[in-house]
């Protein structure tokens, strides 16, 4: 059992796949961020078998800095399973995820740890999302599809921008291993009946790297992914309990 001394009041988690333009600038501003943040925080990074340079680019910043973990997979599994790894290993009260490609601005992680006090789960809404349109279109279909079958009514589903309290990490058993892991997150937080808050973040176009996230490998995981958990909570014992919406930070869109 770990000293409680030794627990970090913050943890970020980024889970990395062939993202070598992009993963030491990402660590350079969590550096620089995380201790206006918290008096004690780690960054935890799972490389998921990137093939080019990301790993040795967090190794050689993990020797000069011990507050930066990383944690590697022989071969690719999946976004879902990195994001697990980093989550299991994180020991922050409060922990946090995004992903390495840069569309996101991570001084607006105050802005989501300023409702960590009322809220167990704060997650971010992309206002507007920059992506391309296939992505977006993408996004919107699956946004309809899991309303349609959960009625889960969020803004942005797959939003990778979230803080989280310790109970949540501990008490949600995701099973996910591709990208629907944000949504399989957000469907059992809300039948644990814990509660969530939607803050408008600041989305970026991608300038380095290439996105992996709209490949018909990925697509299709994400549909067996979500029908299988469909089936799950169909369970008398596991349906959904009423959501818990918390409104929304003062000046945000609607």
């Amino acid at each position: 059992m770990s000293d409680p001394a030794d627990t970090p009041r913050l943890s970020l988690v980024f889970p990395v796949f062939d993202e070598e333009e992009n993963v030491g600038p990402l660590l350079e501003a969590a550096l620089a961020l995380a201790p206006r943040l918290a008096a004690t925080f780690e960054i935890v990074v799972v490389d998921d078998g990137s093939r080019d340079r990301s790993a040795a680019i967090v190794e050689a910043l993990c020797r000069s800095d011990p507050r930066v973990r990383l944690l590697r997979h022989p071969a690719n599994r999946g976004y879902g399973a990195a994001l697990r790894s980093g989550l299991r290993a994180a020991r922050g009260e409060l922990v946090f995820f995004s992903d390495a490609d840069l569309q996101f601005d991570l001084a607006e992680l105050a802005a989501l740890l300023a409702h960590t006090g009322a809220c167990d789960l704060v997650v971010g809404y992309r206002a507007p999302r920059r992506d391309p349109w296939r992505r977006r279109a993408l996004a919107f279909g699956h946004r309809l599809v899991v309303r349609a079958l959960f009625g889960l009514a969020v803004r942005d589903i797959d939003c990778a921008f979230k803080v989280f309290r310790r109970p949540v990490l501990e008490a949600l058993p995701l099973a996910s291993i591709g990208a629907f892991v944000n949504t399989e997150l957000l469907l059992r937080a809300r039948q644990a009946g814990f509660r969530i808050r939607e803050v408008p973040v600041t989305h970026r176009p991608r300038v380095a790297g290439r996105s992996k996230g709209a490949t018909l490998r990925v697509i299709a995981r994400a549909l067996v992914e979500l029908l299988v958990l469909y089936r799950e909570l169909r369970r008398p014992s596991t349906r959904l309990r009423r959501p818990v919406r918390e409104p929304l930070a003062p000046g945000a869109d609607a």
